[in-house]
């Protein structure tokens, strides 16, 4: 099932209306979703696709920010997130491979 079937609401696995950036910079769930009985198959949804991985990402970047995580481990998770973001991107699409 997609997003697009009749009985799923227009946000449903949208990423940045079901799990956005807060003001601190850090993800959080909205209230309105917190009462929706799809909460976890829409959040499951918004977090498969590429833009989960950049989710993924941020987690990644802050917990070598925090000291939890080392250079090496870093530089080893995001360039396996990197690639993975890489192969799901459209055919002809160029991700940086910066960082």
């Amino acid at each position: 099932m997609t997003r697009h079937h009749r009985n799923y609401p227009s946000c449903f696995g949208r990423l940045d209306i079901v799990f956005p950036k807060g003001k601190s910079g850090l993800r959080q769930t909205p209230p309105a979703c917190l009462s929706c009985t799809r909460k976890i198959e829409c959040l499951r949804s918004a977090m498969a696709g590429t833009e989960g991985l950049q989710v993924r990402e941020e987690v990644v970047d802050r917990a070598y920010s925090s000291g939890i995580i080392s250079f090496w481990e870093r530089w080893s998770k995001k360039k396996d997130l990197k690639r993975r973001i890489a192969e799901s991107a459209p055919k002809g699409v160029k991700i940086s491979e910066n960082d």
